[in-house]
């Protein structure tokens, strides 16, 4: 069991591709908060001691002074950087590579960082205060020497966009409630209150009530030993492929499928915001507000 307070590993070097621009820092709150804030706000409610940013280079400057501003003193920060050139031995990168590696690859890049158990999610996600104290309580109760982790789940129709179709991981589980497999779905919009998918080019309906992976996710640091093992089975096909990613679920399914590991699937209540489109800021907006006026969030962090 770990008897030290849990990191928050935020990935927030994407590159925000469909929204236009660096969607990790347009202000959603009233005081020109950021999902993140809400993010790091819940960590320090829920017993977080140190959040770790994972971040690309060319954004340090805006980044950090913009979170320091809102957050130094209130919990220990650190930043790693997500570098395409950050590789296992006798493996160089290929010329023409541009594309981040992945979100296996940014928290691989904290290996040297993290040393307890800790948590991991998305910076342009918002989970919900619930959310973050499921995980804390889960990441109190995993052995640091195993590979047994946990995932906060969302119910598939509380993720969805008004505004287009998505991508979502949909979870299967066994029958004791650990994860079987996540099975990356496209396509995926409302239909009604259930919803619907596309595989192989064809139309195919959800109950809307499936568990979904937003890369909410519980680790100790086994899991750095599986990163390693699975970027460097994974580089020979990737460095030829200057699209490939390397992702945190194909190492979590790699860990499930040798039995080396298991995953426990809790569910999340919470309503999952974030900004897929640009019309979905509003949304985003609007359900911040909400969640003020019930008293879930100060007007100002």
């Amino acid at each position: 069991m770990s008897s030290t307070k849990p990191s928050l590993v935020i990935m927030a070097a994407g590159i925000g591709s469909r929204y236009g621009g660096l969607k990790q820092i347009e202000p959603v709150g009233p005081h020109g908060e950021i999902l993140m804030d809400y993010a790091i706000f819940d960590a320090i409610r829920a017993g977080f001691a140190e959040i770790v940013f994972v971040i690309r280079r060319e954004i340090e400057n805006d980044f950090r002074p913009m979170v320091e501003s809102r957050w130094k003193g209130r919990i220990t920060l650190s930043y790693v950087f997500q570098e395409l050139g950050d590789l296992p031995p006798g493996f160089a990168l290929p010329a023409d590579r541009t594309k981040p590696w992945g979100t296996g690859h940014a928290v691989y890049a904290c290996r040297k960082s993290v040393r307890g158990a800790f948590g991991v999610i998305n910076a342009d996600d918002f989970y919900g205060p619930s959310s973050f104290k499921l995980l804390s309580e889960r990441l109190a109760k995993l052995p640091l020497d195993q590979s047994d982790y946990t995932l906060i789940a969302f119910t598939l129709r509380n993720t969805l966009s008004p505004h287009g179709a998505v991508a979502r991981g949909v979870c299967t589980l066994t029958k004791d409630g650990y994860l079987n497999a996540i099975e990356e779905r496209a396509g995926v919009e409302l239909c009604g209150n259930a919803a619907q998918c596309v595989v192989n080019g064809k139309p195919m309906s959800l109950t809307g009530d499936e568990a979904v992976s937003m890369n909410l996710w519980g680790f100790t640091p086994t899991l750095f030993e599986h990163l390693d093992r699975e970027f460097a089975a994974f580089l020979p096909e990737g460095l030829a492929n200057p699209k490939s990613e390397f992702m945190l679920p194909a190492v979590v399914d790699s860990v499930i499928r040798r039995g080396i590991g298991k995953v426990d699937v809790v569910r999340s209540n919470e309503r999952w915001l974030g900004v897929t489109y640009p019309q979905d800021r509003e949304t985003v907006i609007e359900g911040v507000r909400a969640l003020i006026k019930k008293g879930q969030y100060p007007e100002a962090l």
